[in-house]
This record gives C-alpha cells, structure tokens and sequence, in this order.
C-alpha cells in the first residue's frame, strides 16, 4: 500500500503483511520506487489504484476504497461530514466492512485484527500531520 499519510509504523506493519501473505498467494501492495508520482497520479476517481486500495465509489461526501482477494473482500469508507453545531468544522468517519470468502480469510483477520486499529490511528495521525504541515507552509 502507498499512503502518503501512513507513519514509519504503519509501513513496518505492512511490509511484513506483505512478506507473509504473498507466500499464500494473496494480494500484496507491491512496491514503488516514487511514491509522490503515484500520487500526484491518483485521481481518487472509481477504478483508480492507490496501493492495495482500488476505489470503489465517489461522492460528494464519501469515497469507498477496498480491494477483493480470494479470502476475503473489505471496503473502508471515508465519510466526511459539516458538524451541525459548527459550519466550518468537519466531522470524518471512518468505517470498514469485511466480507470472508473461506476459512482461510476468517483466519487471517483474526490474526489481523489487533493490527488493524494501530494501522488505521497511524494512517490518521500521518494525515493530520500532512494538513497542517501543508497549513503552514501555505501561510
């Protein structure tokens, strides 16, 4: 996966995912010497790839990311919201879903699934810290 957002943690975590499961023949990231072209690249529009997210849906408010392997299928969606006490603040949800296809998928995740919410917090913070890194340079 290539995120612009993802934290020194959360690459560790999915090199190694990626070494284990590419031995069961799963989907794996792969690699990209030049992550900012990717991403300049990405469109963020259904169809487009972003590492191991393809995008899945698009709308105002909401964009659907996830991929489908042999063992399971999952989508996160990204849900952004006006606060109703607050116009200028927004509110982001984020939500994933997991579909098992075989025993082998719900194996996986259960192996997964305490890396999931370090994954997910590292990916957040790797945002946050790029928008106000951006903030500030455009001051």
């Amino acid at each position: 996966m290539v995120f612009s957002g993802k934290s020194k943690l959360g690459n560790t975590l999915f090199a190694i995912r990626n070494k284990i499961v590419g031995l069961f023949g799963l989907k794996t990231s792969g690699q990209t010497s030049n992550k900012q072209k990717l991403l300049d690249n990405f469109k963020c529009v259904p169809g487009d790839q972003l590492g191991l997210f393809k995008v899945y849906d698009k709308t105002e408010n909401e964009v659907v990311l996830g991929e489908d392997d042999k063992h399971l299928d999952f989508r996160v969606s990204l849900f952004l919201d006006k606060l109703l006490d607050d116009a200028d603040k927004k509110s982001l949800t984020i939500t994933t879903t997991v579909k098992f296809n075989n025993f082998f998928g719900r194996v996986y995740f259960l192996i997964v699934r305490p890396f999931h919410k370090l994954i997910v917090q590292a990916m957040l913070k790797g945002i946050l810290k790029r928008i106000e890194n951006e903030k500030a340079t455009n001051r």
